[in-house]
């Protein structure tokens, strides 16, 4: 497929190697007018709000991916096969399943769990372990010692659910799960077919053992400000 695709309005020339990818539009909106220098808009489509700019002298975009692994199935899938992206760093926010991740502390998700039928489609004879790239992984708890920040590595659970009727989702955390959230296991399996690199850096939004700690909605757009120092550093 050529570029533009149906998705992404950018040309290809205007996507950088790095795609930094928070769920929400506004803090999409928000990492590129703070942190990127001269940010200019490549795609709104839908609302999708995508800017490159420069972070400390190298491009890099930033773009949303919406909310759940349909959708960033979509846009990673888009960018690593059409623009030739070679790393995508989802930027997001998770509820918290391990007693010592507090709001605002990060999780580096070495690996995502899922109860998602995305990875069926490659037709595999068994379970696929859908996992980031470890030099993106290793960098960024670097880059976390650096800046002084609370963060654990481990596996993520990636939810089809944002609302469970069975209220089950803790039943993660007797694995060994840091916290849940809805996007990474697809963006790690595009990754993987695509032979490219991709990480998912979360800040707890949400406790589900401290549920007195739940920031807001304002606070998750604005000011999560460490996973997104965390992640430029890595471009």
């Amino acid at each position: 497929m050529s570029t533009p695709t149906a998705h992404i309005a950018a040309k290809k020339e205007e996507i950088a190697k790095t795609v930094l990818m928070p769920g929400d539009p506004l803090r999409s909106e928000f990492i590129a007018k703070t942190f990127l220098k001269n940010p200019i808009l490549v795609n709104d489509i839908r609302g999708v709000h995508g800017y490159t700019g420069e972070y400390n002298g190298k491009p890099v975009t930033v773009m949303a991916s919406g909310m759940g692994q349909p959708s960033i199935g979509i846009y990673s899938y888009e960018l690593y096969n059409f623009y030739d992206v070679e790393n995508i760093i989802r930027v997001g926010t998770c509820g918290a399943y391990h007693p010592d991740l507090h709001a605002r502390d990060i999780i580096i998700a070495m690996g995502a769990c899922t109860d998602s039928n995305f990875a069926a489609q490659y037709r595999l004879p068994g379970t696929f372990a859908p996992l980031a790239d470890f030099d993106l992984v290793r960098r960024a708890a670097e880059e976390c010692d650096k800046l002084g920040v609370h963060y654990m590595v481990g596996n993520i659970f990636s939810s089809d659910h944002f609302y469970e009727d069975d209220n089950s989702g803790m039943t993660w955390a007797k694995m060994g799960v840091l916290g849940v959230e809805m996007e990474s296991a697809a963006l790690y399996c595009n990754a993987a077919r695509a032979g490219k690199k991709a990480l998912c850096i979360c800040t707890v939004s949400n406790s589900f053992v401290y549920p007195e700690e739940d920031t807001t909605a304002e606070e998750r757009q604005n000011s999560f400000t460490a996973m997104m120092k965390v992640a430029l550093n890595l471009a």
